[in-house]
């Protein structure tokens, strides 16, 4: 089942992102679940999660952004995409890409882009498949100073 994510979602998310970001530092100040319950009541922000028995295994942030080109058509950015590690390759990713971008076509988008910092040619693939192109822009990126 895909869903949109509520607040007793936090520490299943939080497990997955720790999958994703495993340098990352674990927040005692409750920053993280902060910004979990602003991203649940912000119109246009989406966390989806999709379950298998019960259990968050993937999850998906859809921002919906409003837009003046384009005859006023928001676009979406699409971020944190993370399967269970114990549950990659078994097709639950394309679902949950799937989903997302129905949710992005049904708010009106007319794109829905993604950045990954992946090297791996396996994480490439997966997003050709849900369709997404490489081809199609190119992406910069600035970071705040050491």
């Amino acid at each position: 089942m895909i869903r949109e994510a509520t607040h007793d979602d936090f520490p299943a998310v939080v497990r997955l992102y720790r999958q994703l970001h495993p340098k990352d530092p674990i927040l005692e100040d409750g920053a993280d679940q902060a910004a979990f319950d602003e991203i649940l009541r912000t119109p246009g922000l989406t966390l989806l999660v999709l379950e298998t028995d019960g259990v968050v295994v993937a999850t998906t942030y859809l921002n919906v952004i409003p837009n003046m080109t384009r005859s006023a058509a928001p676009y979406a950015v699409i971020e944190n995409v993370v399967v269970d590690q114990t549950l990659r390759g078994t097709g639950l990713g394309k679902q949950i890409m799937a989903a997302t971008l129905t949710a992005a076509w049904d708010a009106g988008c007319y794109k829905a882009m993604l950045l990954t910092g992946s090297k791996t040619p396996a994480t490439h693939a997966f997003y050709r498949a849900c369709g997404f192109s490489p081809d199609a822009k190119t992406a910069y990126l600035a970071q705040p100073g050491p």
